[in-house]
C-alpha cells in the first residue's frame, strides 16, 4: 500500500481530505401561522346585504282576526285516576305520613324493611310523582311539593310511631327521611326527631293533671295557714285567761311540751 493512501486512511494529509461540507445548507427560521384577522364589512357590501334580506310576506288575514285554537285537554285514564284516588284515602285515612327518598337496594332488603315497618303498624306506599304532584297543588298539603323531586316513598300510619319509624329508618342508609305530615302539621326531618323525644299521650296528659292538681293544693293550703294559726293564738289566749281566774299555772300546749323535751 503506497504511503500516500496509508496517510489518507489514518487521518492525514490535506485538511479538504479529512470531511465534506455541502456548499449550500438551508436553514429552517420558525416563523407564524398563517391567521384570518376580522375585518369590518365593506359599507356597499352591507347596503347590499340589507337590500337583499329576505322578508317573509304578511298573512292575508290578521291573526287577531281568525278565531282561536281550542286547547286540547287531555283526559286522564282510568288507571291514574284510581291511584290519585287511592291517595287521597292514604292522606285522610293516616295521621302519620313520612315522606322519603328512595335509592336502589336489594329485594331482599326491601322486604326485611317492610316486615319491620308492618310490625308497628306502618305501611310502605310507592308513588309516582306525576300522579302525587297534580293531587298534592289542588290540597292543603301542597306546601310538601317541593320534596316530591326524585324517586319516593311514603311510610303511613293510623297511629303516631315516629320513634318506631326512624328506629327501623337507622338501619337502612338508603332510605332517607325528608320530612313529614303529622296530625296536619308539617314538620322538618329535625321536627319529626324532635317529636320522636316527647313523652307519649298518655304521660304528658298525667303530667299536665299532675301540675293542674298541684296549684289548687298549695293555694288551699296557704289559705287554710292563717286562720288555723289564728284559732291556735285564739284557744292559748283563752287557756291562759282561764288559768289565771283559778289561780293555777296554765298548762302547756302540745308544741310548747315537745318544744321543752
Amino acid at each position: 500500500v503506497p504511503a500516500a493512501e496509508m496517510a489518507a486512511l489514518s487521518g492525514g494529509g490535506a485538511p479538504w481530505r479529512r470531511g465534506w461540507l455541502p456548499a449550500l445548507q438551508f436553514v429552517r427560521r420558525g416563523s407564524k401561522a398563517v391567521t384570518r384577522h376580522w375585518k369590518a364589512m365593506h359599507f356597499q357590501r352591507q347596503k347590499l346585504m340589507a337590500v337583499t334580506e329576505y322578508l317573509a310576506p304578511r298573512p292575508a288575514i290578521p291573526p287577531r282576526c281568525l278565531a282561536p285554537k281550542k286547547e286540547r285537554v287531555e283526559e286522564d285514564d282510568g288507571y291514574a285516576r284510581l291511584l290519585r284516588r287511592q291517595l287521597e284515602e292514604v292522606f285522610r285515612d293516616n295521621r302519620m305520613i313520612a315522606i322519603c327518598q328512595y335509592n336502589s337496594m336489594p329485594g331482599e332488603d326491601v322486604v326485611l324493611m317492610r316486615h319491620y315497618l308492618r310490625k308497628h303498624n306502618i305501611e310502605v306506599k310507592f308513588v309516582l310523582n306525576e300522579i302525587v304532584r297534580p293531587m298534592l297543588s289542588q290540597s292543603k298539603y301542597k306546601n310538601l311539593l317541593p320534596l316530591f323531586v326524585a324517586r319516593n316513598i311514603l311510610l303511613v300510619s293510623p297511629e303516631l310511631k315516629a320513634k318506631e319509624m326512624l328506629r327501623v329508618l337507622k338501619g337502612v342508609p338508603q332510605i332517607n327521611l325528608l320530612g313529614a305530615c303529622i296530625d296536619n302539621t308539617i314538620l322538618s326531618r329535625q321536627g319529626v326527631e324532635n317529636f320522636a323525644k316527647l313523652p307519649s299521650l298518655e304521660v304528658s296528659q298525667g303530667q299536665t293533671v299532675g301540675a293542674l292538681a298541684l296549684l289548687p293544693s298549695q293555694m288551699s293550703s296557704l289559705l287554710q295557714r292563717g286562720p288555723a294559726h289564728l284559732t291556735a293564738l285564739l284557744d292559748e289566749h283563752i287557756r291562759r285567761l282561764q288559768a289565771g281566774e283559778t289561780g293555777s299555772p296554765p298548762e302547756p300546749t302540745p308544741a310548747q311540751s315537745s318544744g321543752g323535751q
